[in-house]
């Protein structure tokens, strides 16, 4: 292991060699459907990144009905400074969401009782003012061009398909909240 690679031992895990060469990545894997199948849901790819200062104090609802994934995606964001509220489910996240204005949100899709789509439909249901407009990432395994078209209609700005590269969802993170730099070149 190299000193920039993060290691989470509260779920299951896998070394992955991407490929000859390449130092291996240690993949934290969920339990889910996909584990039935012999083959563990990869949720978080865990090759600590650069925590960009955009992040710092972006407060975040994460909604993940996987305890593994979501502690998973909590330790990393806060470790890079964003203020993080959980739910288990999405009838939690709607309770948060009048207690507590994020940023942004962060959904599973595929949870029980309510799924993703449902929750984001229902959040933009409520006026502005109380969460409505929130910008919202939908994170899941079902990631073909189907699956993103409807995240984007059910009201998802962004669509990212597990397992996750903390590189790219600290990008989204930013450009869905709006606090990208651009520097003239």
């Amino acid at each position: 292991m190299h000193a920039n690679q993060i290691i989470f031992f509260t779920a299951p895990f896998i070394i992955n060699e991407a490929a000859a060469g390449f130092a291996p990545v240690l993949v934290a894997a969920v339990r889910g459907d996909a584990e039935a199948l012999g083959a563990p849901e990869a949720s978080l790819v865990c090759e600590s990144e650069p925590c960009p200062p955009q992040l710092r104090n972006l407060r975040v609802l994460l909604v993940d009905d996987e305890p593994d994934a979501r502690d998973l995606l909590v330790a990393e964001l806060s470790r890079c400074g964003a203020i993080v509220q959980a739910a288990a489910s999405a009838p939690e996240a709607l309770r948060l969401l009048g207690e507590w204005r994020p940023d942004v949100l962060i959904s599973d899709v595929g949870m029980p009782e309510m799924d993703g789509y449902t929750l984001i439909r229902a959040v933009r249901q409520l006026p502005a003012a109380q969460g409505g407009r929130t910008p919202a990432i939908a994170l899941t395994a079902y990631a073909n061009n189907q699956d993103r078209a409807r995240a984007f209609l059910s009201g998802f700005q962004a669509h990212l398909a597990k397992p996750i590269e903390p590189g790219e969802l600290f990008a989204v993170l930013a450009s869905v909240s709006g606090r990208t730099e651009f520097t003239p070149g």
